[in-house]
């Protein structure tokens, strides 16, 4: 066990080094000299790299060990969903009902009402950028007839598919005590889905897309920050930490890399990062640092109708996790806390901090979420607290209300 910890945190010191344009050195050492709070080489952390066309193990660390699969859920959805694209039962234009089932789920979400609809197309995208779990919760309904119903589907297709520790009862990730899955079953669904849906996986790679006059981000770091990266998918919640499955090419060569259990994104991306490296470094393909080529997502893009806007060039100021919001003022600590805890879900990423305000004789409390990267902040005040959450700029301090 020693050596295996000591392997870990020589891989983070060079993910660390590697990383630069994940996020600013300053962030990077407040990594390095915070070590209580990291997750990497914790008990719930796992992590798989494998070769995409071979399935060659390449580095696994916890790999068959039960983990909450949190967001990375929507994988499976989204490989029923293809599927039945593919099988014609369903097309990218029917509008998918949202019932108040639906609609009731919590953070993230594109915040559907009852009785509307999206289409097929729209909820994808919803998926694969905002991790939203009303559009999954939709999605689910739509082809399993329950969200309960869709569970049972989607473990039979696992099982099926050769992910024999993966039990799944939503379609959305949303915490449930019998919903498990391991970073091996998770590195075999996403070769499935590469391989299996060529056409449709592009969608992992959505820079962002319209909806509702918001331009919508995709919560994946790596996309733009890690030379190569074209999917798959983020995943948070309190039980599961942090984590991230992300596939790359360079030279001709895929490599999926799973990393569950990070204590937050920053230590996340970082650390896939320097496994991913070091995966094409034994295969001993150059990993010299290379512009992403963007041409498979402008098609996609402009077939789903999204957003023509693109980020600033990868940068450590842009990328750095120095942003927060100010979720609002509430009369109780409580209430202040819940707020903030909606918000960071909403984000999947950052810290929530509370403080005490007096004003006129009487203490009221006021809600942040700090930690967060400039398109985490605009994801943690999004939905419902326009008229209250402001985004606060890191350099200037000044406050943009959403």
């Amino acid at each position: 066990m020693a050596s295996i910890a000591c392997h870990i945190r020589k891989h983070v010191r060079r993910g660390l080094l590697a990383a630069t344009g994940l996020m600013s050195w300053g962030a990077m050492l407040g990594l390095m000299t915070t070590p209580a709070h990291a997750q990497i080489g914790s008990a719930r952390y796992s992590s798989i790299v494998v070769e995409a066309n071979s399935g060659d193990v390449l580095e696994q660390v916890n790999a068959d060990e039960p983990r909450r699969p949190a967001s990375l859920t929507k994988m499976m959805t989204l490989y029923l969903t293809f599927e039945a694209l593919r099988d014609r039962r369903i097309t990218l234009d029917q509008p998918v009902p949202v019932s108040p089932h639906a609609a009731s789920m919590e953070p993230s979400k594109l915040g559907l009402l009852p009785g509307t609809r999206l289409t097929v197309e729209q909820a994808i995208l919803g998926l694969v950028t905002k991790s939203a779990n009303d559009a999954a919760a939709a999605l689910g309904e739509l082809l399993g007839g329950s969200e309960d119903r869709f569970g049972q589907m989607m473990t039979l297709r696992a099982r099926a598919l050769g992910m024999g520790h993966s039990t799944f009862m939503n379609a959305s990730g949303l915490p449930n005590p019998d919903q498990w899955t391991t970073a091996r079953d998770l590195a075999i669904l996403s070769r499935r889905l590469i391989n299996d849906f060529p056409g449709y996986y592009r969608y992992f790679s959505t820079p962002s897309f319209a909806w509702h006059r918001q331009i919508i981000f995709n919560h994946d770091n790596l996309l733009r920050t890690y030379p190569g990266a074209d999917g798959l998918k983020t995943g948070y919640t309190d039980a599961s930490g942090h984590n991230l499955v992300t596939s790359a090419v360079r030279g001709g060569v895929r490599l999926v890399g799973v990393v569950l259990g990070a204590a937050t994104n920053p230590e996340r991306d970082i650390h896939m990062a320097s496994l991913l490296d070091r995966g094409f470094e034994q295969l001993d393909v150059p990993i010299g640092r290379k512009p992403v080529q963007m041409a498979s997502r402008v098609t996609l893009i402009s077939t789903a109708r999204a957003a023509e806007v693109t980020r600033p060039a990868p940068s450590s100021r842009a990328h750095a996790a120095n942003w927060s919001v100010q979720v609002g003022t509430f009369a109780t600590e409580s209430a202040a806390r819940a707020a903030a805890a909606v918000a960071r879900r909403e984000a999947e990423a950052g810290e929530v901090r509370v403080e005490p305000v007096k004003l006129r004789k009487k203490t009221i409390w006021r809600a942040h979420v700090v930690g967060l990267t400039a398109s985490d902040a605009a994801d943690a005040c999004s939905g419902r607290r326009k008229g209250t959450c402001m985004v606060i700029r890191p350099d200037s301090r000044q406050v943009a209300s959403r």
